[in-house]
């Protein structure tokens, strides 16, 4: 039962989103950091991270169930059953976002509030299903955690909030529309409108290719405008271009599933590196 738990919080995206508003907490503060504060913000961004990730997988059990990547996420829900989901969502959402109201500020749960209704209701009910842009919609809700992780060590929203979260916002959609190349079989199967099934492999590819270049400049800006240091904005810069280098190989890759996964793989790397950076920044050049 408590695999089964465990499992159903998605713990790969539920990991990746906590690091991201660690990081996100460690720039904002400049090297001053309130330990305390980073404790209990890391710890009710993760809860109500968690919470949503359940509701979710709760919400696609159909969908899931007829894909080879997720079917296992339908199975979990079978052990733990379906009231006992909803209420282990519920418990971790009362607790994350108590925890914040309590000890962090009102920016961070406003922005934690608009990327839990992002992701269980405009994104899971509806966008998914019925739209294209799903993607779209649901990387607002995968943005949210940085920022909300800056607005609890800052107070504010600057511009350095709003590069943090355009970067992730943008990452998301190179990461996402490569998983849909090399899979869009099983979501045509599923039959979720996904872009690579909806508009093709060949428009798919344009598209990652436009975003990891918005990703670049991102990135790159959040050193060239003064928020990170000389290290980072160089280190980045090359990342991101060899990033959009592996991006043109797209437009005359043979095997584009192949050429897909690459992409995929090197998205994390780009950002872990990314999160790695701004959490030291302000202890390096």
């Amino acid at each position: 039962m408590l695999r089964a738990l465990w499992q159903l919080t998605k713990p790969g995206v539920m990991i990746g989103n906590a690091l991201s508003a660690f990081a996100g907490f460690l720039l904002a503060a400049h090297g001053s950091v309130d330990w305390l504060l980073f404790f209990w913000a890391a710890l009710g961004t993760t809860l109500t991270i968690a919470s949503a990730c359940v509701l979710n997988n709760y919400l696609d059990q159909d969908i899931d169930a007829a894909m080879a990547r997720t079917k296992k996420r339908a199975a979990w829900i079978k052990t733990v059953g379906q009231r006992n989901t909803i209420l282990f969502a519920s418990i971790l959402g009362l607790l994350g976002f108590g925890i914040l109201m309590y000890y962090t500020n009102w920016l961070v749960v406003v922005v934690e509030i608009i990327g839990y209704l992002d992701y269980v209701v405009l994104y899971g009910m509806w966008s998914k299903r019925k739209s294209v842009h799903g993607t779209l919609v649901g990387s607002i809700s995968g943005a949210v955690p940085i920022l909300a992780g800056y607005v609890a060590a800052s107070g504010v929203i600057d511009v350095g909030a709003i590069l943090v979260f355009l970067i992730i916002f943008v990452w998301q959609l190179p990461e996402f529309y490569s998983i849909a190349i090399y899979r869009q079989k099983e979501y045509a199967a599923a039959g979720v409108p996904v872009i690579s099934v909806v508009k093709g492999t060949a428009h798919t590819i344009r598209e990652i290719f436009v975003y990891t270049f918005l990703f670049v400049i991102f990135t790159v800006s959040l050193g060239l405008l003064g928020y990170a240091g000389v290290i980072y904005t160089i280190t980045m810069l090359a990342v991101g271009l060899y990033w959009l280098w592996l991006g043109l190989q797209g437009f005359t890759a043979q095997d584009a599933d192949a050429w897909a996964r690459r992409m995929f793989k090197f998205s994390l790397n780009a950002l872990l590196i990314f999160c790695a950076l701004i959490s030291i920044n302000a202890w390096i050049i």
